[in-house]
């Protein structure tokens, strides 16, 4: 989830790789997943698909214990908004969603208005209240 990955677990990134245009893209699930190399597209094993994927420079260590790196899969599923816009998450976002314009190599990303399934309302603009509340 997102807020459980932390910097240090992202400070090895070099750069995301993109799968698919994000710019329609209002938020993406991301996971921190244990995979054997630091580079190159890794395998996918969930429901829906991947849309990106963290790759990690030279100074990312293995695990002592498995021999795996840990690296960002950025991934939707079949009822996410993106192809269910009135579905379940017409107007929220997943735990672990992010707005994909937020991300960068050792940026954690961040929800923001549009990827909660806003803008927010006048009223909360004049009061100056942003999502998530």
């Amino acid at each position: 989830m997102s807020s459980l990955i932390t910097e240090d677990e992202i400070s090895h990134e070099a750069d995301i790789v993109w799968l698919e245009d994000n710019t329609d893209l209002d938020y993406v699930r991301q996971s921190l997943d244990r995979l054997p190399t630091r580079k190159g597209r890794p395998a996918y094993h969930r429901g829906g698909r991947m849309v990106g994927y963290a790759i990690l420079g030279p100074t990312a260590k293995p695990s002592r214990a498995s021999g795996t790196f840990r690296r960002r899969v950025f991934w939707l599923m079949p009822h996410d908004r993106d192809t269910e816009p009135a579905g379940l998450y017409a107007k929220s976002a997943p735990a672990e969603a992010v707005d994909p314009r937020t991300l960068e190599a050792r940026v954690k990303g961040y929800k923001t208005e549009r990827s909660e399934g806003g803008p927010p309302s006048t009223a909360m603009q004049e009061l100056g209240i942003t999502l998530p509340l």
